[in-house]
């Protein structure tokens, strides 16, 4: 409401000029367009001497023709805004934004009791208002303006004669039409001037037609004054009236009243405005028109009643006569939804001494109680409590407080276990169904095989390739490169088995009950299952107002690991290949026993065994570690550079320093692959009962390739390449082959990476066995898949303490073969 009032009213501050026609053969008042011929000046005459000339008439021979050309601003004409501005300044106005942002004594004191500032109501309708009264064009004249000196009346005739003028009214009221006469018009209503017009040309003329409209009209200079925003003298429209001219000085300032604004002309109080009535009820029929000289008097502010809380406008209300509590929730628009209906809080100022609280009741007698000056009204929201409700969250399939009954349990909130499935679950089942990319509304395209078929079963056998039975993503049955995959064909099958719905802890769940007598809370465990799927009446137990029921996954509280669903992926050379759910307590040896043993074709010494939680924990160490090292370069950097005896040395630090850091960027790019070296027998001959009792947990992994025929050799040797495997040959006899370590390899640090994923280093073995003269690591003996790892030399800075040796850190985070890749460009 406050917004529509505050748009009309700006509307009405830029009252100015917009021609009326007053036509001779219509009955009324008519606005151009609407069947009078009216053209409005677009700017104010000056008289120029009248031309008169003869016209050949078409049926009485000749007329006299009276017209005269406006040539400049008549006399008493509005002023533009440039003008209005300069007698502003002359009068020394404050600027627009004048205490706006200013508070009175009462806002203070409120905003300490109730912790945030209220404004005065009303007050922000006038923020932002023109520093000067400027109003545009074209705005309707009122039948009842009254015409004075400096108004331009434009008169046209036809017909005997023939009249086109524009005439100011002078100072004593008249207007001049050559040839016709002088005519007073002053004191006219604008409604009656057409007939005064035409009874007076009627005198001397016959047979003619008559339009009248107002042009230019004049300016009147009224005061603002009192507890005004820009108390001063304003020149304004004629048009003007006390709303447009309040807006003009910018309203009431934090010490004006908004409900007893005077408007006095000749000594007289000729009206007194509430801006309230305009603001709350859009009453504007006490805002009357404007005339020269008249004071418009903003008196100091009434009684001021503050109200906050629970109403829809919270603000510092001036009051006016008796007010009640009811009255002054009206003017605060009423209680919002959510106001506590019973009673209010009163704070008061007693005979301007003490203050003192107290409460009325919001009924009858409550409602009509006289507030006083000074008063601070609290309005309170209704409790959050909910007074019969039991509330059920957790991994249940509808979340939501229920309503409490006298001996509800837990059976009637969670009647059976349909209600215990998320509603993801069924989300994420209905997307098991596949579709064609791009082709929205197709049938869905499913793998092959029958629904549901894992691994054995499926098109294309046991460890196919791009057959459903070969195994994607961890957890997944399926990924990139299967049949059907991502980036086939534009074909998306949705292959995934996994774990969907999070497993529910049957055997623990939990009440959350406040203690009504001490107010601490309260748990009360039960065995969800023995409550729900059997209905044990000491589990399923008896709820009271208020519960908050709280159901767990397995992932929410870790449970033990024999009481969770473990799934587990068998590939490679089996004989049945596939995603398998382990058994409780199952180990790796018996599953691989149960689900039919290995090929002949198995190659177990390079089985690669790797577990999800292992990953993770090794990816947090590899990059705390790197972080670690990246510290230690840019320490030692800065360390060397200040130490540094020419600026060459210094540079050649900084490059050293940039490619390291180029290869700790690279270093993390890798991923921990989480793989558990099996320590199986080295040799070809290792079996099923070689495999480690390691005991199952859900996404596990274990491939099998089948026997290889290579040895790979990498690093810093002029061949790099894999070499067919020879059971005789040992390491120098490979290393021969390919041609032997570069000038710049590092010799020393030459490390082997068996099959298992195991390393041994030139080193460690030098360290046991007495080095590499001593033929302990270039004889050794080497087995299929095996591969030969030449590093280069590195730069020695301090931080190789931290780094200590790269064939520590690649074995400890299952990196092999990646790791070497990317220092391949170092």
């Amino acid at each position: 409401m406050n917004r529509i009032v505050l748009t009309f009213i700006a509307a009405l501050a830029s009252i100015t000029l917009l021609p009326l026609t007053v036509s001779a053969q219509g009955a009324g008042v008519s606005a151009p367009g609407a069947g009078g011929a009216a053209t409005a000046a677009p700017t104010a005459p000056t008289l120029q001497g009248p031309s008169i000339q003869t016209t050949p008439g078409t049926d009485a021979g000749q007329r006299p023709s009276i017209r005269n050309e406006p040539a400049g601003p008549a006399t008493g004409a509005p002023r533009g805004e440039q003008a209005d501005r300069a007698d502003q300044k002359a009068l020394g106005a404050a600027p627009a934004t004048a205490d706006v942002n200013q508070r009175n004594e009462f806002q203070d004191f409120v905003s300490q009791s109730v912790g945030r500032a209220l404004p005065l109501f009303g007050y922000d309708l006038f923020t932002g208002v023109p520093t000067t009264f400027a109003p545009v064009d074209r705005v309707p004249v009122t039948p009842g303006y009254v015409i004075g000196p400096g108004d331009e009346i434009v008169l046209r005739v036809w017909g005997q004669v023939d009249i086109d003028y524009r005439a100011v009214v002078d100072r004593n009221g008249a207007i001049n039409i050559p040839k016709v006469g002088t005519f007073n018009v002053a004191g006219l209503r604008y409604q009656d001037l057409e007939g005064h017009l035409k009874t007076s040309i009627g005198r001397i003329f016959r047979n003619f037609e008559l339009n009248v409209t107002l042009g230019a009209l004049r300016s009147i200079q009224v005061f603002v004054v009192g507890n005004a925003r820009r108390p001063g003298s304003y020149t304004v429209s004629s048009l003007s009236t006390l709303v447009n001219t309040l807006f003009a000085s910018g309203g009431p300032s934090v010490s004006g009243s908004m409900r007893l604004i005077q408007l006095k002309r000749s000594d007289k109080v000729v009206t007194e405005f509430d801006l309230y009535d305009l603001l709350l009820k859009g009453d504007k029929s006490k805002d009357v028109p404007l005339l020269s000289g008249d004071v418009i008097y903003i008196p100091p502010i009434g009684r001021l009643v503050a109200i906050s809380g629970s109403v829809n406008l919270p603000a510092i209300y001036e009051t006016k006569g008796r007010t009640t509590l009811e009255d002054l929730i009206a003017l605060a628009g009423g209680l919002t939804t959510t106001a506590a209906g019973q009673k209010v809080s009163v704070e008061r100022i007693f005979e301007r001494k003490v203050r003192k609280v107290d409460e009325f009741a919001l009924d009858q007698s409550g409602l009509v109680r006289e507030l006083m000056d000074g008063d601070l009204i609290r309005v309170f929201a209704i409790s959050a409590k909910f007074d019969n409700a039991v509330t059920l969250r957790g991994n249940v399939a509808a979340p939501a407080r229920y309503p409490w009954r006298e001996g509800l349990r837990i059976k009637d909130v969670i009647p059976g276990k349909e209600a215990l499935i998320v509603a993801d679950y069924w989300v994420k089942r209905n997307l098991a169904v596949g579709s064609v990319v791009g082709a929205p509304g197709t049938p869905g395209v499913t793998g092959a095989g029958a629904p549901g078929a894992v691994g054995a079963g499926a098109a294309g056998g046991p460890g196919a390739a791009g057959a459903p039975g070969n195994l994607g993503a961890p957890g997944t049955l399926g990924g990139p490169g299967a049949a059907g995959g991502p980036g086939a064909a534009g074909v998306v099958l949705r292959n995934e088995v996994k774990r969907v719905l999070p497993e529910l802890n049957w055997d623990y769940a939990v009440i959350e009950r406040l203690n009504s007598n001490d107010l601490t809370p309260m748990l009360i465990p039960f065995n969800l299952g023995k409550a729900v799927l059997e209905g044990d009446p000491e589990q399923n137990v008896v709820l009271l107002p208020g519960d908050v029921i709280t159901v767990f996954s397995q992932d929410d509280i870790q449970v033990p690991i024999a009481r969770r669903t473990k799934f587990v992926r068998v590939e490679g050379e089996f004989r049945v290949s596939g995603l398998y759910q382990a058994q409780p307590g199952e180990t790796l040896r018996q599953l691989v026993a149960r689900v039919g043993g290995a090929t002949p074709d198995a190659y177990f010494f390079g089985a690669e065994f790797t577990r999800e939680r292992t990953r993770v924990e090794q990816q947090k160490q590899l990059d705390a570690m790197l972080d670690r090292m990246s510290q230690e370069l840019e320490r030692s950097t800065s360390t060397r550079i200040t130490g540094a005896l020419t600026s060459e040395d210094a540079a050649n630090v900084k490059t050293q320093a940039d490619s390291q850091r180029a290869l700790f960027e690279r270093l993390r790019g890798l991923k921990a692959t989480g793989r558990i070296v099996l320590e199986i027998p080295p040799g070809t001959t290792a079996s099923v009962g070689d495999l480690p009792d390691i005991t199952l947990e859900d996404s596990d992994r274990i491939f099998v390739p089948s026997r290889p025929s290579t040895v790979n050799v990498l690093g810093a040797i002029y061949s790099q390449g894999a070499f067919a495997y020879r059971p005789e040959r040992r390491l120098e006899e490979y290393l021969r082959l390919a041609g032997g370590p570069t000038r710049d390899a590092d010799e020393s640090s030459i490390y082997l990476i068996r099959a298992d994923g195991s390393v041994i280093s030139n080193r460690q073995s030098g360290w046991l066995s007495g080095g590499w003269l001593s033929g302990g690591f270039s004889g050794t003996k080497l087995l299929p898949d095996d591969t030969i790892v030449v590093p280069e030399r590195f730069y020695r800075f301090s931080w190789t303490k931290e780094l200590k040796d790269w064939t520590q850190i690649f074995s400890q985070f299952g990196l092999g073969i990646a790791a070497i890749k990317v220092l391949k460009g170092f």
